[in-house]
C-alpha cells in the first residue's frame, strides 16, 4: 500500500517515488530536484496507478519538451487496426504521450489495449466519450453522467484527461461580448458551450470541481486544463475570451493543487508569431508557473496540407518561451482524420521544434546529438550521420535514391564539397577536380 495517493502529495511530504527516479535519470537531474519541483507544481509526472506499462516522462519549467501524438477512431473512419498502427509510430519515434480522441462507439476496448502496451503517457478528453459511452444525446446527459465518464477513464488507467472546466458563466460571457471570426474551436469546449446553452446550467466541470479532483486523486490522474476558448484563427488570438478563460485556470490550478491533483493548463491554437513569448508569460503568470501544454500554435491560417510546418515554426517559439509540452499538428489537420503517413510528419516536425526550443532554453544535454552530428559530418562518416538523426531511413534513402561517385561526398556537391575540400587541405593534400581520378 503506497503511503500517498499521489505524486504531489508524495513529493509535499518528501517521499522521493519510483516515478521521480526515472524521470530525474532521463532529465539528468536528481530525484531530489524533481521532487520539489512536483511539489511546488512546476512539473508534473502524469501517471496513473493503473498503467502499469507506463516509462514516467516529467513535464514542466527546465525539463526537455514533451510532445504529444493524438489519435482515435471517428465515425467516419472506424479503423481500429490503422489507429494502432499510428500508436506503434508514435512509440518507435519517441512520442512521450499518446490522447485517444476517439469519439464514436464504445472506444473502452481499443484504450484498454493502447493503455495494457503503451509506454508514453496516455490521456483523453471524457467530454469526447460521453454520448459514446451514456448512448445519450447531449441535452439528456447530467452532470453526474460526466463524472461517471470521468471515473471510467480513471480506473482504465488513463494518465491525463483534458477537462474543459474553464468556460464558465463569466467566461461565456466575455466570449459573446467581445464576438469573434471564429467563435469556438474547441471540440469539447463548443459541446460544452451548447450544453450549458441548452439546459440554463453551469458547465459541470466547474461546478462540480471538487468531485472530478477527487476522482482524479484516487487513481493519481493529472488534470490538463482544457483551452475551450483557445483561438481558432490568429484574428481572435490573446481576445478577452481567451484571457477570461485562463484567469479562471490559474484559479483551477491552485485549487487542483490543494487537492494534490497534479496540473497542466492548455493553450492556443493560432496566434501570429509576435504575440507567442507574451501568451506564454501571462500563462505562467496567471497559471502559477504550471506546466503550459500548446496546440502549435499555428502561425497562419492559409497552410492547410502544411500546417505541421505553421505548428512547428509556432511551437519552437512557444516552447523556446516557457511552453512545455508541444501537441503535435499533422498535414491532414482541418481536412480529413490523418493517415499513419501524416502522423509521422507531425511528430518529426513536432520533434524538430521541441529539440530546437531545448537548446535555445540550454536544457541538460541538449545539443549531444547535434555535437556528435557535426563530428560525423565533419569526418563525413555517413553510416555515423544515419544512426544520429532523427528518423534513420529518410535520410538514408535521400541519400542512396541518388548515390555520388565518391562516398566521401553526396551528390549535390560532389568533388567540390566543402568539409572534403577543407579537410584536404588542413591534411596537407592537394585539392584537384580535373585531373583527379
Amino acid at each position: 500500500m503506497r503511503e500517498y495517493k499521489t505524486q504531489m502529495e508524495a513529493a509535499k511530504k518528501g517521499i522521493i517515488t519510483p516515478e521521480m527516479k526515472t524521470v530525474a535519470e532521463k532529465e539528468y537531474r536528481t530525484p531530489e530536484e524533481i521532487r520539489d519541483l512536483v511539489a511546488c507544481g512546476q512539473v508534473a509526472i502524469p501517471a496513473n496507478v493503473n498503467h502499469k506499462s507506463l516509462s514516467a516522462e516529467g513535464i514542466g519549467g527546465g525539463l526537455r519538451t514533451k510532445i504529444n501524438v493524438n489519435l482515435g477512431i471517428s465515425g467516419d473512419c472506424k479503423d481500429y487496426a490503422m489507429e494502432m498502427e499510428k500508436v506503434d509510430m508514435a512509440i518507435k519515434f519517441g512520442a512521450e504521450a499518446i490522447m485517444d480522441l476517439s469519439n464514436y462507439g464504445k472506444t473502452n476496448t481499443f484504450r484498454r489495449e493502447l493503455i495494457a502496451k503503451s509506454p508514453a503517457m496516455i490521456g483523453t478528453v471524457p467530454m469526447y466519450d460521453a454520448i459514446g459511452y451514456l448512448e445519450k444525446d447531449l441535452l439528456e446527459i447530467t452532470a453526474e453522467d460526466f463524472l461517471r465518464v470521468v471515473k471510467a477513464h480513471a480506473e482504465e488507467g488513463v494518465d491525463f484527461m483534458t477537462i474543459h472546466a474553464g468556460i464558465n458563466r463569466r467566461a461565456v460571457e466575455a466570449f459573446r461580448r467581445e464576438g469573434r471570426k471564429m467563435n469556438i474551436v474547441s471540440r469539447g469546449g463548443s459541446l460544452l458551450f451548447a450544453w450549458m446553452a441548452m439546459t440554463g446550467n453551469e458547465n459541470p466541470f466547474y461546478e462540480h470541481y471538487d468531485e472530478v479532483l477527487e476522482i482524479l486523486r484516487e487513481y493519481d490522474v493529472t488534470i490538463s486544463l482544457g483551452d475551450a476558448l483557445r483561438p481558432g484563427c490568429i484574428d481572435d488570438s490573446t481576445d478577452a475570451g481567451q484571457i477570461s478563460e485562463l484567469i479562471e485556470l490559474g484559479n483551477l490550478t491552485q485549487r487542483a493543487w490543494d487537492k494534490d491533483v497534479q496540473v497542466m493548463v492548455e493553450g492556443p491554437g493560432h496566434m501570429a508569431m509576435n504575440e507567442i513569448a507574451a501568451n506564454m508569460q501571462l500563462q505562467k503568470r496567471l497559471c502559477h508557473n504550471a506546466p503550459f501544454y500548446v496546440l502549435g500554435p499555428l502561425v497562419t491560417d492559409i497552410a492547410p496540407g502544411y500546417d505541421h510546418i505553421t505548428s512547428a515554426i509556432g511551437g519552437a517559439i512557444a516552447a523556446a518561451s516557457g511552453a512545455d509540452f508541444l501537441c503535435y499538428v499533422t498535414p491532414a489537420e482541418h481536412l480529413r482524420l490523418p493517415d499513419v503517413n501524416d502522423v509521422k510528419e507531425g511528430i518529426m516536425a513536432s520533434k524538430i521544434a521541441a529539440h530546437a526550443a531545448d537548446i535555445a532554453k540550454g536544457v541538460p544535454h541538449a545539443r549531444d546529438l547535434d555535437n556528435k552530428m557535426a563530428e560525423a559530418r565533419h569526418k563525413v562518416d555517413w553510416d555515423e550521420m544515419f544512426s544520429i538523426c532523427i528518423d534513420p531511413d529518410k535520410a538514408k534513402s535521400y541519400f542512396e535514391s541518388t548515390p555520388p561517385e565518391d562516398r566521401h561526398t553526396c551528390s549535390m556537391c560532389g568533388k567540390m564539397c566543402a568539409v572534403r575540400t577543407t579537410n584536404m587541405i588542413l591534411e596537407g593534400k592537394e585539392v584537384k577536380f580535373c585531373t583527379e581520378k
